[in-house]
C-alpha cells in the first residue's frame, strides 16, 4: 500500500526500547515501508496512543500510519505465560499490523 509507515514512539529511558526499535526496523524493511522513531513525542501519543485515565502514556508504543489513519499496534512488550518479555509476540503483532494496513 502506498503511503504507509511504521512509527515507534519512545524515550531514552523506556524499557526494551532498543529491542522494539530493532524489531520494527527489521519488519518495516521486510515489507519495504519506512520506519520512523519519534523520541519523547507526547503529543503524538496522547492523540493516537493508549493513555491512562489521567492522560499519561506508556512507552514504547508502535503505530502503523497510512494516508488516512494512524493505527495503534502495541504498547509495551507483551509478556509470555511466565511473565517474561515475549519479543517474538511483539514481532508477530508488528507483522500482522503491517500486513493489514
Amino acid at each position: 500500500m502506498v503511503g504507509r509507515k511504521l512509527v515507534l514512539v519512545t524515550t531514552d529511558w523506556a524499557p526494551f526500547s532498543d529491542k522494539i526499535a530493532k524489531i520494527c526496523e527489521d519488519e518495516a524493511a521486510k515489507v519495504g515501508v519506512p520506519f520512523e522513531v519519534r523520541k519523547d513525542d507526547w503529543i503524538y501519543l496522547t492523540r493516537h496512543g493508549e493513555v491512562d485515565e489521567l492522560g499519561g502514556a506508556d512507552v514504547p508504543q508502535v503505530f502503523v500510519e497510512t494516508e488516512t489513519r494512524v493505527k495503534h499496534v502495541l504498547t509495551r512488550v507483551p509478556l509470555d505465560e511466565y511473565g517474561k518479555p515475549d519479543f517474538e509476540k511483539a514481532r508477530q503483532l508488528v507483522q500482522r499490523a503491517l500486513e493489514a494496513a
